[in-house]
């Protein structure tokens, strides 16, 4: 506990909020382990191996899936793992990481994304974050224009619930549009790609 102490001292306030041009300048490394929220910098919780292991699985799935799409409609889409996603930058910056998103196709070194390139973004919840995931992040992605978002429940090792909204233009928040459970059987989601939930891929996360 002292530590803590140690820390909470007046030097290590944040100086003044962090912009877009700022966020740019800082090393990736550190960049990688916080979010900003209204240009404040917030620690994002470093995610056990369950929770790991679910975004990769879920990530290849729609990766799966928008594949399948781009070789039958066209045009290029790609998905990431827990990567900086600009919300907005003004009046005050607010950059995520989703656990994983779905996108359209942009330059590499284009960072952050923009909110308005992404299709689906996708938060696994962990012990301590249900509250960020199901409310402070479900608003500010709806708010941000994002169109669809998954929030993925693990529990016995396994990915045990998955809840999709989809966002309401008119009111600019999500509504639910489906909840699936491994009792389900294999399910599929049909937008914005057609995605096959496979639960048996979605066990034994850590052996």
């Amino acid at each position: 506990m002292s530590a803590i102490f140690d820390w909470a001292t007046s030097d290590n306030l944040q100086p003044e909020p962090v912009t877009l041009e700022i966020w740019r300048k800082l090393s990736e490394d550190y960049c990688r382990q916080v979010e900003v929220v209204n240009g404040d910098i917030v620690r994002a919780e470093s995610p056990n191996r369950a929770h790991q292991k679910a975004a990769r699985r879920l990530a290849d799935l729609v990766e799966a899936a928008a594949l399948a799409h781009v070789n039958r409609w066209g045009g290029c889409l790609d998905v990431d793992t827990d990567f900086d996603v600009v919300l907005w930058e003004f009046p005050r910056v607010t950059i995520r990481r989703p656990d994983v998103a779905l996108f359209d196709c942009a330059p590499n070194d284009l960072r952050p994304l923009p909110a308005s390139l992404v299709k689906i973004a996708i938060e696994v919840i962990s012990p301590g974050t249900e509250m960020v995931d199901s409310a402070d992040k479900k608003t500010e992605y709806a708010l941000a224009g994002i169109p669809w978002y998954w929030l993925v429940w693990v529990s016995d090792n396994s990915v045990s619930m998955i809840k999709i909204f989809v966002l309401d233009h008119v009111q600019g928040q999500y509504v639910p549009h489906l909840e699936l459970q491994p009792a389900d059987g294999d399910s599929v989601i049909e937008a914005p790609v057609r995605c096959q939930i496979d639960w048996k891929r979605l066990s034994d996360l850590v052996l």
